[in-house]
């Protein structure tokens, strides 16, 4: 007798149906990132423009309440020269936000500098709820 059925399912008890992420209900606590103040709540695309503010501003494997797959990995570029910043930011932003499901494309976009040590990053996200444009300021150490 076998350990594991031939079965490719196998149903104990109720049955479960698993959903993507990208099916689930998107409202969420609305947040003030301005005030740091959270009040009322937000859906479908207010709350993704909130997701990717929120996966914009949080560094990747820093916090462990996140998964590893959560976040952005900013300080591998942030303090090296602005022609290694620009060529490497696109790629760092892209993979950050396309861990999200409903996230489905990043296009659109731009680096522009703004003086020695700013630069001024836009892109249009690709989203299921339609496409979000996303306007950062980022500043390095060099």
């Amino acid at each position: 007798m076998a350990l594991i059925p031939n079965q490719s399912s196998v149903t104990i008890g109720q049955a479960v149906e698993v959903t993507p992420a990208a099916d689930h209900p998107t409202r969420t606590y609305k947040a003030d990132f301005e005030t740091g103040r959270v009040a009322g709540f937000v859906d479908e695309t207010e709350a993704m423009k909130q997701a990717i503010i929120k996966i914009l501003m949080t560094e990747r494997f820093s916090y462990l309440i996140y998964s590893w797959d959560y976040g952005t990995e900013l300080n591998a570029v942030v303090g090296k020269s602005y022609h290694v910043f620009s060529s490497e930011i696109k790629r760092v932003i892209t993979e950050a936000l396309l861990a999200d499901s409903r996230i489905t494309g990043v296009t659109d976009f731009k680096v522009g500098q703004i003086d020695k040590r700013t630069a001024r990053v836009s892109f249009t996200a690709e989203t299921i709820f339609g496409e979000i444009p996303v306007e950062r300021t980022v500043t390095t150490n060099v």
